[in-house]
């Protein structure tokens, strides 16, 4: 039997749950937020409806005063949500597991499971060039993460091994990556079936908004904090009972508040001014498994939670639970309990159910949290009005939500590339039997100033190859663009007899 994680609540206690159970759409909290401004501009008290080449020509000939300009600009930027059509395929021969734009839209960075990151100039978004490739020493299975400095001049990027590894992103600097030893010997050894290096591996690596400092996110159950310039471990904390998935700080411009999420089914608040004592600032609850992946919308107040019971979720730091009513409602939560297998397994929604403490304010669903740590991201300011979140799923789709819970939009990765390279017997995994094209997105990234979604996957045959997709709004079906839609290219960019366009390619 599997128990909710410190609820007493039993799957299988043989009473029939309740069928309006699952959390309401359109959410009137998440309406709530519509409607405050803080994602994106209110345009319920707009009539009527305006199209986007009536807002374009109002903005362009200055039609209304400076706050009805800025509120049709927010509702303008809003609306231009990418689609399905592949603007350029990028062809890997293994899965990518994270691909991610600059701050500034300036380069696009892949991590794949060859231990290569690829970085690529994307000034211009349409027309992308390869300009270095770093590798990672003693890689064990796949890259898990990657991480950019503050400053975009450092990548630090990781495997399923104690170390870090930190790489010049200017393409004129050809000096070689570095790497860091997050291992002080304080780790207890893991529970799972991993190996590394070190008595650790790392799911999860970030850089602080200073750009000083690293936490990283660990098999053993732990986040690190290392100074970088003294080549040290500030603090190991053995801070969650299982594997910690996902980290990340608040606010870019403070180093002092990380949220870290774990497989224990929380997300824990830690304060870098108070960690002495080992003892979270607070913690959220409300997912009922483990969790993929954390993202904070910058501003030291809202983040974003995958989780492996099919739904993301939205968090505000000023409900985090204290650390004293967290221990009281998870007393009981000492040991380890059975979850399904979402590598492998399909997700049963009679297992889903409300956590009886639940402190979320939003709840996402519909998309699928399988196969592998998926990620999900809120939208940039500049190019969406900060208006939407969004996240991969093992449907080979880019879901996007509005703040309240409603379908934005989908982009369909899989329809987008299949059969858009030649058949081989290649598998994910040595015991798989080669099967049809699969696709499962893994990762996806908005670019900052342009309404592009860059669409990270595990792809092909068996999902045995990868590919990043390049999806851009397009208002119509006969765009004479340049580069041509549609281009299919290899990891370097160049064009591939393995890699091709089929005829009937084309998704709207």
């Amino acid at each position: 039997m599997t128990l909710f994680r410190g609820t007493g609540l039993g799957r299988d206690s043989g009473e029939p749950k309740d069928p309006n159970r699952f959390p309401k759409v359109p959410s009137e909290e998440g309406r709530k937020l519509m409607q405050s401004g803080v994602f994106g501009s209110n345009d319920y008290d707009i009539r009527p409806k305006k199209q986007i080449a009536r807002r374009i020509l109002e903005r362009e000939i200055g039609v209304g005063d400076r706050m009805q300009r800025k509120r049709d600009n927010g509702v303008l930027a809003q609306n231009f949500i990418p689609g399905s059509r592949a603007e350029k395929i990028i062809h890997y021969d293994h899965p990518i597991y994270s691909g991610q734009f600059s701050d500034d839209g300036n380069f696009f960075f892949s991590c794949c499971q060859d231990f290569n990151v690829r970085m690529y100039d994307t000034s211009n978004p349409y027309n992308w060039k390869l300009y270095k490739t770093a590798n990672f020493p003693f890689g064990q299975w796949t890259l898990t993460d990657a991480s950019l400095s503050p400053d975009n001049r450092w990548l630090a990027y990781t495997s399923i091994q104690s170390i870090v590894s930190i790489a010049p992103t200017d393409p004129k600097d050809k000096g070689e990556p570095y790497t860091l030893e997050l291992d002080d010997g304080d780790g207890r050894t893991r529970l799972s079936f991993w190996r590394s290096r070190g008595s650790f591996g790392i799911w999860s690596v970030r850089f602080s908004g200073d750009g000083r400092e690293l936490v990283a996110g660990t098999s053993a159950h732990s986040l690190v904090v290392y100074d970088i310039e003294s080549r040290r471990v500030l603090h190991h904390i053995a801070g969650h009972q299982d594997d910690v998935n996902a980290v990340c700080f608040a606010d870019k411009g403070s180093p002092h508040i990380i949220y870290s999420g774990s497989d224990d089914t929380t997300i824990k608040v830690w304060d870098r001014r108070s960690m002495g004592d080992n003892r979270e600032a607070g913690a959220f609850v409300g997912h009922i498994e483990g969790l993929t992946y954390i993202d904070s919308k910058g501003d030291g107040r809202y983040i974003l939670s995958n989780g492996k019971d099919q739904s993301m979720k939205l968090w505000d730091i000023r409900m985090a639970m204290s650390t004293d009513r967290f221990r009281e409602v998870t007393k009981d939560n000492d040991n380890r309990v059975d979850r399904f297998d979402y590598r492998q397994d399909e997700y049963d929604e009679d297992d889903w159910d409300v956590h009886p403490h639940d402190n979320s304010l939003v709840t996402f669903r519909g998309h699928k949290v399988l196969r592998t740590l998926i990620r999900c991201h809120f939208s940039p300011p500049s190019s969406t009005n900060s208006r939407y979140v969004y996240s991969g799923s093992a449907d080979g789709k880019v879901h996007i939500w509005n703040m309240d819970a409603t379908k934005a939009g989908e982009i369909d990765v899989q329809s987008a590339t299949n059969a858009t390279r030649r058949l081989d017997r290649r598998t994910r995994v040595y015991f798989d039997e080669p099967g049809g094209w699969g696709t499962c997105v893994r990762d996806a990234s908005w670019h900052p100033n342009a309404p592009i979604v860059v669409a990270s996957a595990w792809n092909g045959y068996s999902m045995a190859r990868g590919t990043c997709t390049v999806h851009a709004f397009n208002g119509t079906n006969d765009d004479e663009g340049d580069p041509k839609l549609g281009d299919s290219v290899n990891e370097s960019l160049r064009a591939d007899p393995a890699t091709f366009f089929p005829s009937n390619y084309l998704v709207n």
